[in-house]
C-alpha cells in the first residue's frame, strides 16, 4: 500500500474525481442505502462526505494515511461530519463496531485473488445481518492493454462473496476518472449479508 501513500502525497489521484462517484448519488437517490455507512477504501473522502451530508453517520477507512489526512481537512473545511480512520480493509474483525451498508468504490479490482477472500470475511465481522455491501470495481468489459487496474469479471465476484453472502445482482456501471471523461467499464454489486 506504499503505492497509495505516495500517490495521495504527491498530488490528485485520477480516480479523485473532486465529488463523489456518480454511481453513489445515484444509490441514494433510489433509497439504496440505510443506517450507519462504511465507506472501505474510501481514499480522500469523496463518497463518504456526499452520505454524511445527506445524513447518514458514515466512517471511512483507507489504508493510506495521506489520504485520510485529506479527507478529514474536507470534511472540517465543508463542516460535515463523517469520521475517518487509517485502517486495513484486511483487518476489520477488531473494529468494534458494525454497519447497515458497506461501499466500495475502487479497492476491490486492487486486491489480489488470494487477498480477496480475507477481505470478504472481514466484510462480513462488520456488516449487521441483512446489511447491503455495494461495490464498483472494474470489469473485464474495459478494453485496453494496460494491466492496472485488473479486470474483473462476474464470476471473480460470485467466488469471493459464496460464503455469507447473497449477490443480489450486478449490472454495468461507469467508474468516473479524471483520465478519460467517459470513465471505466465496471460493475456495480449489491450484495446482501447473510
Amino acid at each position: 500500500m506504499d503505492f497509495f501513500e505516495s500517490v495521495y502525497e504527491h498530488g490528485r489521484p485520477p480516480w479523485d474525481i473532486g465529488g463523489p462517484q456518480p454511481v453513489v448519488v445515484e444509490l441514494e437517490a433510489a433509497g439504496e442505502i440505510a443506517g450507519d455507512v462504511l465507506d472501505v477504501g474510501c481514499g480522500t473522502g469523496e463518497n463518504a462526505l456526499f452520505l454524511a451530508g445527506r445524513g447518514y453517520a458514515v466512517v471511512g477507512i483507507d489504508s493510506a494515511p495521506a489520504a485520510i489526512a485529506q479527507a478529514r481537512a474536507k470534511a472540517e473545511e465543508r463542516g460535515i461530519g463523517a469520521a475517518f480512520l487509517a485502517a486495513d480493509a484486511m483487518n476489520l474483525a477488531g473494529f468494534g463496531r458494525t454497519f447497515d451498508t458497506a461501499i466500495d468504490s475502487g479497492l476491490f479490482h486492487v486486491l489480489s485473488d488470494e487477498d480477496r477472500p480475507c477481505y470478504a470475511r472481514n466484510l462480513a465481522s462488520v456488516l449487521k445481518l441483512g446489511g447491503r455491501f455495494f461495490m464498483l470495481c472494474f470489469s473485464d468489459d474495459e478494453p485496453g492493454d494496460y494491466p492496472l487496474p485488473r479486470r474483473i469479471t462476474r464470476r471473480e465476484i460470485r467466488s469471493t462473496f459464496a460464503d455469507a453472502w447473497t449477490i443480489e445482482y450486478i449490472r454495468p456501471a461507469r467508474f468516473m476518472h479524471s483520465i478519460e471523461e467517459r470513465g471505466a467499464r465496471a460493475w456495480l454489486s449489491r450484495i446482501l449479508r447473510r
